[in-house]
């Protein structure tokens, strides 16, 4: 059991903030195979502060998804907070989340070089005061997702004491995703240095990074002792993996899914990509290309199947979400 600011998470399975995936369709579907609360992808504090109108889709939270939170990145404690009180009544006609989270942990250039994300991790004083403004803001719990280090020499070193800062200003749970900045999405998870954020503080600990499996979640929780489990690109085109650990820590046996099943939920997916463009429309957002978002998202859904790469290449070719449909349809009629 999981629990942290009034939520209870039975086994503790939760949905990464992925830029360009964990929409609302997506998070729907992950929801539906055990994923037990999602972070929706990541929103600028000063996109929302300057009232972009664009923005408040991508903190948009339904009531269905609750227990879901929305991350917010940004560098300047002013901003942060104000986004983090906008958000917290509710974005694009949507429901209060669940809980704020602060992104410090995004390697991507364009945002380090705006000293948001990851570039936090280098000034341990600033994480402090926006954590803390964040928290005097809202009523909300709020989170952290952090990584182990910015540059792989000084990985693991200063990142307990960086934590327990971070409780200290109010922070209700920390993940720890186990590669430094310079790592990116390299290499191995460093566990040892996530080991030592648990032992560091008396807040919910959840592990992040490299869990595609029943048996990488387990290594995850008995080298680590964390708390929760944080999936992201292990949970791209095959959802089921929350099933799959939920199996594991009941004593389960588990079947993975069949390629009819996955084809299934492709369409499942894409119906739901359909929904969420018709209520944009509706309501007149500015809604994305719906049909560019969903090729990565829906080609994943075809890996390791035979003829695959003929699937996922017509995908790529299709200019909508109509056509994308009858492709994966006549997919599963063979």
């Amino acid at each position: 059991m999981l629990s942290f600011g009034g939520i209870s998470l039975r086994h503790g399975l939760l949905l990464a903030p992925l830029a360009g995936y964990t929409d609302v369709a997506f998070r729907a579907i992950c929801r539906l195979h055990g994923a037990e609360y999602q972070v929706t992808e990541m929103v600028s504090s000063r996109a929302l502060c300057y009232h972009d109108k664009k923005t408040p889709r991508l903190a948009r939270v339904g009531e269905e998804e609750l227990p879901c939170a929305v991350q917010i990145f940004g560098s300047e404690p002013a901003y942060m907070a104000e986004a983090a009180a906008m958000v917290e009544k509710g974005m694009a006609g949507g429901a209060a989340p669940s809980a704020i989270d602060i992104n410090m942990g995004c390697p991507v250039k364009k945002i380090v070089s705006a000293g948001d994300g990851s570039a936090l991790l280098k000034n341990p004083s600033l994480a402090y005061d926006i954590v803390k403004a964040v928290k005097g803001a809202v009523s909300l719990p709020v989170t952290v997702k952090i990584r182990v280090g910015y540059t792989e020499k000084e990985k693991g070193k200063g990142i307990p004491e960086f934590a327990k800062a971070l409780e200290e200003a109010g922070a209700s749970l920390i993940t720890v995703h186990g590669r430094t900045r310079e790592a990116m999405y390299s290499g191995q998870v460093d566990l040892a240095s996530i080991a030592a954020v648990k032992a560091a503080v008396s807040v919910p600990v959840v592990g992040n990074g490299d869990i595609a499996s029943a048996e990488d979640a387990l290594r995850m929780l008995r080298e680590t002792g964390c708390d929760g489990l944080m999936i992201g690109r292990g949970a791209v085109g095959n959802p089921f993996v929350f099933e799959e650990i939920a199996a594991a820590l009941e004593g389960r046996d588990y079947t993975p899914p069949t390629v009819e099943e996955r084809l299934s939920l492709a369409l499942l997916h894409l119906s739901l990509l359909e929904k969420e463009a018709e209520r944009a429309l509706a309501t007149g957002e500015s809604a994305p290309p719906f049909a560019a978002e969903a090729r990565k998202q829906i080609a994943a859904y075809t890996k390791g199947m035979r003829e695959g790469a003929a699937l996922r290449a017509a995908l790529c070719r299709a200019a909508s979400l109509a056509e994308m449909t009858a492709i994966v349809t006549r997919a599963l009629e063979k």
